[in-house]
């Protein structure tokens, strides 16, 4: 009798127990359950990740992020990293409803022995799924509070996804330290490797950090916790415990998605101008795949050859020289290659694409094509004489060439493969200085609406880009179309769909690459055989004239020295059928290069360029179009071969109406002297 009275008792208790905690569950739910962010919404769980810059060969070159995040989707989790973590924060996951309360009974045990003065730790009750709840849901406080709203969107959440779900959830979201969140992240940021090369030891580790995430000093002793308990719950032996803590932990000092330094200068105007487009949000949190459209191979060559160029110069010098180097594609404004000075770690500021410099002499093929558009002949005598008087601007001109000389009459395609000056002046007196300046606009070196138009304009005082220099002497060599500078071929989304258009698709051209005519979206800037005749004028600045040092044996080679006053800047621009480039060389604050220095030095840079991207390509002269005919002239006096066989004899290019000088000839289209240049 007295034992069953015992047990009534008893039962009484616990049915009253049972009732409490059901009506004190039933309380806080009422309480605190009502107003709890709508969890569903983890069901389509799309992370911020990070967008990825590709190489037009599909290799990475950058990360661009605020968070480091790599989504990992569950069936690509290895299952010894799984195993891990639910070894170390949460051994029941697989089987309980969201909340532990054989968890919570252990470590309200444990923290009352510590408080009463025995040697344990403080230990939490949080699962994986409260961790989840609270990483996902709600702050960090530590407050009663949080701690039932994190249990009801617990067992909340354990009704509406599976395990499975939940697991991805919280190793794509866990902050693992070193600004890395979850652990496809975290095994880069950590080990550089996918989560799918991770040892049972790096496993491990990673496992240990959401306890204490920057906490370096004591990896191993927490890696060996976690392998420890690993052991414990069956997942492995002691022996490969064992193993696995022998190994040394080899953790990066601080890894980032770092490329190149070559690729810099490129990846930074990348990011430039897709924040302006696309916004910080997009760019940086939504895993956005850029495929770009410059080559490794040409990008470290170009570096390469810029550097070489800097350190000839600079060594032994205090002050050190900068330049620049861009190289395209002259028919759809692909950049391939560009690097903006030395080092973008010295100095961020590029070159190539924001520094505003004199041009010089590479202003020389506009001038000289407003005359070729004209209908002057390319063996039109030139006067290269002294001229005194002229001023502009209350200013007295004297023009002077570089070696002090002054031939008497030369042609003008001489004039310009030897870069003279005097000749240069006369031509743009003849023509018209706003003429001769308004092709460098045209082709857009020059801004359209630049003021106070002056003959120095026409000879290279005014200022621009190397881009902008490229991408005019594009022109010359692409049927005459104005092209913009192109950065990035086509841009998805983390799911695969397109940004901004479709991709951009590689059009196989006929062998002389002119665009088809329905692609053309406007008028030509210039007349297809005045542009040959001039392209035929630059092959010859390469093969005899001022840009010897750019020549390249084997390939046919077209382009223009440029240097301005005082050797300040020094510059080549040259191109073959399909790939131009543009080398630029000057000090930051400009001021004389000093004695030895000039445009040779940009012009062998060019070529050490252009040595490497070549080497396996095959020649392709230049396209001729209709109408034009060739005859062998001798190239000092242009008067045909027949008549003057004396010197070096060349074929020139002549329009219907033009023709070789008649032996003796003095004068053909001959400019009036004027006075006047930048030299």
């Amino acid at each position: 009798m007295k034992f069953k009275k015992v047990l009534r008792v008893f039962t009484h208790i616990v049915f009253w127990c049972v009732v409490v905690a059901i009506a004190a569950t039933a309380t806080l739910f009422l309480i605190y359950g009502g107003n709890l962010p709508d969890y569903r919404k983890l069901a389509t769980y799309a992370p911020p990740v990070a967008t990825r810059l590709y190489a037009s060969d599909g290799s990475l070159l950058i990360e661009y992020a605020e968070e480091r995040r790599v989504f990992i989707d569950f069936d690509d989790m290895p299952p010894q990293l799984v195993n891990a973590f639910v070894a170390a924060e949460d051994q029941n996951f697989w089987t309980h409803p969201g909340i532990d309360v054989q968890g919570i009974i252990r470590a309200s045990a444990n923290n009352l022995m510590r408080t009463m003065g025995f040697n344990t730790t403080f230990t939490g009750a949080s699962t994986i799924t409260q961790q989840v709840a609270k990483n996902f849901f709600l702050s960090s406080d530590r407050t009663i509070s949080r701690k039932i709203k994190e249990a009801i969107l617990a067992l909340r959440l354990e009704r509406a996804f599976s395990k499975k779900h939940i697991m991805t959830l919280y190793l794509n979201q866990i902050f693992l330290g070193a600004r890395a969140y979850g652990v496809g992240s975290a095994a880069l940021m950590y080990f550089n490797k996918p989560v799918s090369e991770l040892s049972l030891s790096e496993c491990a580790f990673l496992a240990s950090l959401p306890k204490a995430p920057n906490d370096r000093a004591r990896a191993e002793e927490r890696r060996n916790y976690v392998l420890r308990r690993m052991v414990d719950e069956k997942y492995i032996t002691r022996e490969q415990a064992d193993a696995a803590a022998a190994e040394p932990l080899n953790i990066n000092s601080g890894f980032t998605a770092q490329m190149e330094d070559d690729f810099q200068y490129f990846a930074e105007d990348v990011r430039r101008q897709l924040l302006d487009k696309l916004g910080r949000e997009t760019l940086y949190n939504q895993g956005l795949y850029i495929k770009t459209t410059i080559i490794p191979e040409y990008q470290r060559a170009a570096s390469a050859a810029l550097n070489k160029a800097l350190d000839a110069y600079n060594a032994g010098r205090t002050e050190k020289l900068q330049g620049a180097i861009i190289a395209m594609n002259p028919h759809t404004g692909r950049i391939l290659a560009m690097a903006g000075g030395r080092s973008f770690a010295e100095s961020s500021f590029n070159r190539a694409t924001q520094a505003m410099r004199q041009i010089g002499s590479t202003i020389k093929p506009f001038v000289y094509l407003a005359a070729l558009e004209r209908g002057i002949s390319p063996q039109a005598l030139i006067s290269d004489t002294p001229v005194v008087g002229w001023r502009e601007n209350n200013m007295q001109w004297k023009p002077e060439n570089y070696d002090k000389k002054f031939l008497g009459d030369v042609p003008l395609r001489f004039a310009l493969e030897t870069s003279r000056n005097v000749p240069s002046v006369r031509m743009v007196d003849q023509i018209g200085v706003e003429n001769a300046v308004e092709v460098a606009q045209r082709f857009g070196v020059y801004p359209a609406d630049m003021q106070n138009l002056n003959l120095s304009l026409a000879l290279g005082s005014g200022e621009t880009t190397l881009e902008k220099l490229v991408l005019g002497y594009s022109a010359f060599v692409n049927g005459g179309r104005k092209i913009t500078p192109k950065l990035v071929d086509y841009i998805e989304d983390r799911y695969g769909n397109l940004i901004g258009g479709e991709k951009t698709e590689i059009i196989e051209w006929s062998d002389d690459l002119n665009p088809k005519e329905e692609e053309m979206e406007s008028e030509p800037l210039s007349d297809a055989q005045s542009l040959y005749q001039l392209v035929s004028i630059l092959q010859g600045v390469v093969d005899r004239g001022t840009g010897r040092q750019a020549a390249i044996p084997g390939h046919t080679i077209a382009g223009k020295t440029g240097t301005t006053n005082d050797v300040k800047d020094v510059w080549f621009i040259g191109f073959t059928k399909n790939l131009i480039a543009g080398v630029y060389l000057g000090y930051d604050t400009p001021k004389p290069l000093g004695k030895g220095a000039g445009s040779h030095m940009a012009a062998k840079a060019f070529s050490d360029f252009m040595n490497v991207v070549l080497a396996n390509e095959k020649n392709q002269p230049f396209s001729v179009p209709d109408g034009l005919r060739f005859v062998r002239v001798n190239r000092r006096s242009g008067i045909a071969a027949a008549d003057d066989p004396d010197g070096q004899i060349i074929q020139e290019a002549f329009k219907d109406g033009q023709s070789p000088n008649p032996p003796r000839a003095t004068t053909q289209a001959q400019p009036s002297a004027v006075v006047g240049g930048i030299f």
